[in-house]
């Protein structure tokens, strides 16, 4: 009974030392909407691996990449502003995960657990991996801290 709690305040001890850099970073970017257009995209990436029968993780995992290319890719061809793009992405990325759940058929699933998720059902191997990519994270974030906020202050530096 206590590893079910000490499994999820290590899982949420992780994922805060990971999110407070990485926020700060990508609020001084002014993309503050892009964690909100990955998990939209991740919503995508969830009804196309249901829809495929393939791995949840990594079908959301590659949905989430894509998004970010496609972002990435849009914001140097055309001229828009990336809060608009993050928008536009966003719903679009939603509305087709929506729609791609609706043609699934007698698939009796609970999207809350999905969309939100359940601290308390964190397992042993989540949290290694959790904690291995946690500090991966943390690693590159140290290393190239001086360079982000550089580039954060302006991108010509």
């Amino acid at each position: 009974m206590i590893d079910i709690l000490l499994y999820a305040l290590l899982a949420g001890l992780l994922v805060a030392a990971v999110s407070g850099p990485l926020g700060a970073l990508v609020t001084w970017q002014r993309m503050a909407y892009y964690g909100d257009t990955l998990a939209h995209s991740a919503l995508l990436g969830l009804a196309l691996g249901l829809a495929l029968q393939a791995n949840l993780q990594y079908s959301v995992l590659v949905s989430c990449l894509l998004i970010a290319v496609v972002l990435f890719a849009l914001q140097w061809w055309r001229d828009i502003a990336l809060d608009s793009l993050l928008g536009i992405l966003s719903h679009s990325s939603l509305a087709l995960g929506l729609v791609c759940l609706s043609f699934i058929d007698n698939q009796s699933l609970d999207l809350n657990a999905f969309l939100f998720g359940d601290l308390l059902a964190i397992l042993r191997e989540d949290l290694v991996n959790l904690a291995i990519i946690c500090a991966l994270v943390l690693g590159l974030l140290w290393r190239y801290w001086s360079a982000l906020v550089a580039l954060c202050a302006h991108a010509e530096l």
